[in-house]
């Protein structure tokens, strides 16, 4: 596979793992509507915000959706990742420049990319869909990384999204085009990973708008060999009546298609033969059903389930959620319909899903002032695509003026469901005045006055979001666990590093056990008087007595026991006979 290198790769690429766990803090001022709605919208560096959500959402996101920016040179962009490198250093503070200007511009927008997608990949659940925009300018660096990092079987497509908009510049070639780059997060879930999506722009009328495929089985061809297939009394019809004579054939003519794999036209005028499949017996059928056994002979598709359909006295056959039928149609053939629980078709290009103009001026309509934002159409149909699920995650850490909460937001009330987003913006200034503006007039409803001054009611989706902004470091730089980290803080902490899954449920502390995973059982020993120094009367040590009293997850359990404290009294020899291993805070918290 292809590999791809840069100035400061070697620096950058585990550079996720040194990035420092924090603290969140939720500004209730600054939140919106219903604070339990399960949405975050976090203020703040993303590559730290990531790292800071991860203990909570490892494996739990169904869909994440990013629009970094395009590195076409007028974004005004600037490169601060704290990475120890001297040729990044240089780069500190200084806005990325255009391509002729800044030779470096394609390295520094790798560098700021690789640790980022390095944590996205760590929230997807096995059956997770991620997907991000660009266009040209790093479209082909950009789906090698991806490669590397979410593995090239798990590439499901790249979207053409045909932007439709004003392509009135001086290119001889107009450009109207972007890309929407698709990987699953497992290819053995991939089957599980997609909704059931219709493509907008498929015709009025067609079957898989209606739910379901109606095809001939006949298929002639050396790959569909030919064979007689025996339909017997009772067989189902789509006409109440109808009776057609057999074909007059000799055995040199089912000789020939034997040996020739195949019923060619020129064999058919050789011997006079009108129709395909060849009837060798009479066929009447009265009442809808067959009324005699008839021989029919051609190639066939779906002969199995046709063989199934049979055995199974003409009950529809199950395939995964799907049920198919078989019927004889009024030329004689035979014919199956598959009844789809939901239909799908998704195609690679995207047109008539908005336009970057129409949506920046909806979004002035709601107040807000931001260019080139992603059109909800857009951006709600491919959510449809990756969180079909009503109880879905989406993530979004590039955030600006919040499309893909209010997408999801439009998703949940034309669906049904309660689909959650998590959305991460850098800026200050954008996510409070931008993207919380936004989503307050989308989740509350809003005015607007038309062209003609008539004042315009727009209702709200209904929901709430919490406005997080992050803290101080769980670790000081000593390596200690600052003071202001809670219970619960280093609870979900301690747990997601042990198992590499989020904590069931939030610790309260009133236990020191903090949950189980895969038969074991995780314990944490901590005492909010005494951080950093081991106390025997403030609880925060593994003594003899303390090990005596960890309550079990249940009467039965036999599986380990992992114990965080500052300190532990007990022998060795003592804990390894009850299956307890010790680990000292902090020196035995691991990163991911």
């Amino acid at each position: 596979m292809p590999t791809l290198d840069w100035i400061g790769k070697k620096a950058v690429v585990n550079h996720h793992r040194e990035v420092p766990y924090r603290l969140i803090h939720c500004d209730k001022d600054k939140s919106h509507g219903d604070p339990d709605a399960g949405n975050l919208l976090v203020q703040g560096d993303n590559l730290e915000a990531l790292k800071a959500l991860l203990p909570y959402y490892a494996g739990k996101v169904k869909c994440i959706y990013i629009d970094p920016p395009y590195n076409t040179g007028n974004e005004s962009w600037v490169y601060n990742d704290n990475v120890n490198s001297p040729e990044i250093r240089a780069w500190l503070g200084s806005v990325v420049g255009k391509e002729a200007e800044d030779l470096s511009r394609h390295d520094k927008w790798l560098c700021m990319m690789y640790p980022r997608l390095r944590l996205l990949k760590e929230f997807l659940s096995d059956d997770g869909v991620f997907l991000v925009s660009c266009d040209h300018n790093e479209f082909h660096n950009l789906k090698i990384i991806c490669d590397a990092i979410f593995g090239k079987p798990n590439h499901v497509a790249d979207f053409v999204w045909n932007t439709e908009g004003n392509t009135d510049n001086q290119l001889q070639i107009k450009v109207n085009h972007e890309y929407v780059i698709c990987y699953c997060a497992n290819k053995k879930f991939r089957k599980y990973a997609f909704g059931s999506v219709v493509d907008p722009n498929t015709p009025e009328g067609s079957n898989l708008l209606a739910g379901y495929a109606d095809n001939n089985i006949t298929k002639n061809g050396p790959k569909n060999p030919p064979s007689i297939v025996t339909l017997p009394i009772g067989f189902p019809a789509s006409i109440d009546n109808l009776n057609l004579e057999k074909e007059r054939v000799d055995d040199q003519f089912l000789n020939i298609a034997y040996t020739e794999k195949e019923i060619s036209r020129d064999l058919q005028k050789r011997y006079s033969i009108s129709n395909v499949p060849v009837r060798l017996d009479d066929l009447e059928i009265i009442d809808g059903k067959l009324t005699r056994e008839v021989r029919l002979f051609s190639g066939w598709a779906n002969s199995k389930k046709l063989g199934e359909f049979i055995s199974n006295s003409f009950e529809p056959v199950k395939e995964g959620e799907d049920e198919i039928q078989f019927y004889i149609n009024r030329n004689g053939c035979i014919r199956y319909r598959k009844t789809r629980v939901a239909a799908r078709n998704i195609l690679s290009v995207l047109r008539g899903l908005g336009t970057t103009e129409r949506s920046k001026n909806e979004l002035r309509k709601m107040g807000v002032e931001f260019d080139y934002p992603k059109p909800v159409d857009l951006i709600a149909y491919l959510l449809k695509i990756g969180a079909e699920p009503e109880d879905s995650i989406v993530l979004d850490s590039f955030s600006g003026s919040g499309t893909t909460a209010h997408s999801l937001l439009a998703n949940n009330s034309e669906l049904g469901g309660n689909r959650n987003f998590i959305l991460v913006e850098l800026d200050a200034e954008i996510a409070v005045g931008k993207t919380s503006s936004r989503l307050k007039a989308a989740i509350g409803g809003y005015q607007f006055a038309d062209k003609s001054g008539k004042i315009c009611n727009v209702l709200g989706l209904g929901g709430g979001f919490r406005f997080c902004t992050l803290g101080e470091p769980l670790f000081d730089s000593d390596g200690n666990v600052s003071p202001a980290v809670t219970f619960a803080d280093l609870a979900a902490h301690v747990f997601f590093c042990e198992t590499g899954s989020p904590i069931p449920k939030r610790a309260d502390g009133a236990s020191p056990l903090i949950g189980t995973f895969q038969n074991r059982a995780i314990y944490l020993l901590l005492s909010s008087e005494s951080v950093g120094v081991a106390y025997e009367k403030f609880g925060n040590v593994l003594t003899g007595a303390m090990l005596e009293n960890l309550p079990l997850p249940d009467p039965g359990f036999d599986g380990a026991r992992i114990v965080y404290a500052e300190g532990c009294t007990v022998p060795d020899s003592r804990l390894a006979s009850l299956g307890v291993t010790f680990k000292q805070i902090p020196y035995q918290i691991e990163g991911i």
